[in-house]
């Protein structure tokens, strides 16, 4: 059987199972096995390669993530944060929009997680907003839109995902994601100032008030330090940060601010373990679709075509990554992408001699852009739902959305050294940068 039909049977099956309703873990095995069928590979081997893609310590910082937005979400901890956007911005036009886009900012320095994000909006905002008059399709498709940023800004799990996977540093992608995600609530915040619903206007809050709130959400805004400042001390990996932020809502947070939350402790957890259940399964899945797709000299293939277009040229490479993930986002979840698609990014990667974290930045900003994308569109979907609106209104309502996502695309591409600032200042080993021999400081490439 030929390498090119082989290809293409696993690639087909995938699609087809998937869109037959299969879910998408066991639409990428059975992909594979029969792609294994017509190859040397034991179907053994290639269970052990499945298990081999989930055996690595980075993946762990994942359930501790999750769990860290799920205790916040369920013990009502995040109606702090809430209560600090709304005397920050809630007094501009259209101010539920805005709190929408500065909490999700706030909480995706917590959770790193786009479905919590958009649970937590949908519990909490959205119904105020369907008081104030807001289209619900409108609703929807900003708290989606807004979301992604919970994957951009650290700590982000496909940023885990794709260090743990392609070997890049975890720490490097934090930092860099911060700028692309700012960019984007920025824009959120810009269009819904100008095009969103008005709302209801309200008053200016007063010094007092503001004071108020951030002392009442001081305590919840210490994650982000605690996380950040452990891995870019050197305290923590990435693992440890998500246990220690963890460990600091169950002995601090909900002991000060919702004590009665403890008998629902087993709960959160068992929820978390349903949840990571999820994009585990994908990972396993992903990675022997990545390893078949790699022996099947997959990645060869497309690296020779896009190469053949863009040459050697960093940007040109990048940008034509970007049209194959805007189109794979639209109908790929993106941690199964980041896996399957690895081999080929590394590849390019090094043909254009590219500052792997720079890359990353690049491919994650893409993926997240396919959350709110049809006809996959995750987010889209998860809000549409919980806002209770049909998919197509908030599809139509979102597309406005889509050029603030193109532009941070487009500028996250474009401009490198501004992307790549934060780590290379505080991080710079993260991005290639080694320590002067005959001084101070460190050189970077």
């Amino acid at each position: 059987m030929s390498t090119g039909f082989t290809l293409f049977l696993m690639g087909f099956l995938f699609l087809l199972f998937g869109y037959m309703g299969v879910p998408v873990a066991f639409a990428i095995m059975a992909g594979v096995l029969a792609a294994t069928a017509f190859t040397p590979i034991s179907f053994q081997s290639m269970i052990g390669q499945m298990f081999h893609g989930i055996d690595a310590e980075t993946l762990l910082a994942i359930p501790f993530f999750l769990l860290v937005g799920e205790l916040m979400s369920s013990s009502d901890v995040t109606s702090r944060l809430i209560r600090l956007a709304q005397v920050l911005v809630g007094h501009l036009r259209g101010g539920l929009a805005q709190v929408v886009t500065l909490f999700s900012m706030f909480f995706a320095g917590i959770s790193g997680s786009s479905a919590a994000d958009v649970a937590v909006l949908s519990r909490t905002i959205a119904p105020e907003m369907d008081k104030e008059g807001y289209d619900r399709a409108f609703t929807a498709a900003l708290i989606a839109s807004a979301s992604t940023i919970a994957n951009l800004i650290p700590p982000s799990i496909m940023a885990v995902v794709y260090g743990a996977t392609g070997n890049v540093s975890i720490g490097g992608l934090f930092l860099a994601g911060v700028v692309p995600g700012v960019m984007i609530g920025i824009g959120l915040m810009i269009y819904s100032y100008f095009f969103g619903p008005t709302g209801v206007l309200k008053k200016r809050a007063g010094l007092v008030d503001i004071f108020v709130a951030v002392r009442g959400s001081a305590l919840p805004l210490v994650i982000p330090i605690i996380i950040m400042g452990g891995i870019l001390t050197g305290w923590f990996t990435p693992t440890e940060a998500g246990m220690i932020a963890a460990m600091y809502i169950l002995v601090v947070l909900i002991p000060a601010f919702n004590l009665g939350h403890i008998r629902k402790l087993p709960g959160d957890f068992i929820y978390t373990g349903m949840l990571y259940s999820l994009p585990l399964a994908l990972v396993a899945g992903a990675s022997a679709f990545g390893w078949m797709l790699a022996y099947l000299r997959g990645p060869d293939m497309v690296a020779d075509s896009i190469a053949a277009y863009a040459g050697t040229d960093p940007r040109m490479i990048m940008l034509l990554l970007v049209l194959l993930f805007v189109v794979v986002g639209d109908f790929i979840d993106a941690v199964p992408a980041i896996i399957i698609f690895m081999p080929i990014i590394n590849k390019l990667t090094a043909l254009g001699d590219i500052n792997s974290v720079h890359m990353g930045v690049v491919i994650i900003t893409t993926l997240v852009f396919g959350l709110i994308t049809p006809p996959y569109g995750l987010a889209l979907l998860i809000a549409a739902k919980f806002v209770g609106v049909p998919f197509y209104k908030a599809m139509f309502r979102s597309l406005p959305l889509y050029i603030v996502f193109l532009i941070t695309i487009a500028f996250t591409v474009l401009f490198p050294e501004v992307v790549l600032w934060l780590p290379k200042t505080l991080l710079p080993e993260s991005v290639g940068c080694f320590k002067n021999p005959s001084g101070a400081g460190y050189i970077c490439p």
